[in-house]
């Protein structure tokens, strides 16, 4: 269970404040049922009310500083997503948005920008439907990983950038 105040994410609403446990006296609502009212971190107004048991949608803390940075060391070695055929490349896509899991937005944003760079040699530009996907798997993996950080999410991907070509740099030196 989740306490007061502590940062979580709840399935594709990203990063999430928990903001109440309680059993709320709404009809429809089960009596015998606690509910977690979250506060979306990137809204203003929204408010997500949802069981404390809840299965359906993943519910995790917030990577804290330590895993975060384990997390970046480790994208070099995280491989791209298998795709099979581009029949079935959304629905790769929607289910790595959907596990709530930061390793597979690593690999979704490692294959976009693949495959980005295989269609600019191409000469052609990249897809809609990459570019959508791309843009939230970076918003959720920068929105999460800025703040145990305490570095902007603008300014996350150059972050990451620079930390992964400090560590090849004294991995050159170390041979």
């Amino acid at each position: 269970m989740f306490d007061v105040g502590e940062l979580i994410i709840y399935g594709n609403n990203g990063v999430c404040k928990v903001m109440s446990v309680s059993t709320p006296s709404i009809s429809g609502i089960d009596d015998d049922r606690l509910y977690y009212e979250l506060k979306p971190f990137n809204q203003r107004e929204g408010r997500i009310m949802t069981p404390v048991e809840n299965k359906k949608i993943p519910m995790r803390r917030i990577l804290n500083r330590e895993e975060a940075t384990q997390l970046i060391q480790e994208m070099p070695q995280i491989e791209m997503l298998w795709i099979e055929s581009d029949k079935t490349r959304e629905a790769q896509y929607k289910e790595c948005i959907r596990s709530a899991d930061c390793r597979e937005w690593v690999r979704m944003i490692k294959t976009l920008y693949k495959r980005r760079q295989d269609r600019l040699r191409q000469g052609k530009r990249m897809t809609a439907t990459d570019e959508r996907y791309l843009r939230q798997a970076e918003d959720y993996l920068y929105s999460e990983l800025s703040i145990p950080l305490g570095i902007p999410k603008e300014q996350m991907e150059s972050y990451i950038t620079e930390n992964i070509e400090h560590l090849q740099d004294e991995k050159e030196d170390q041979c």
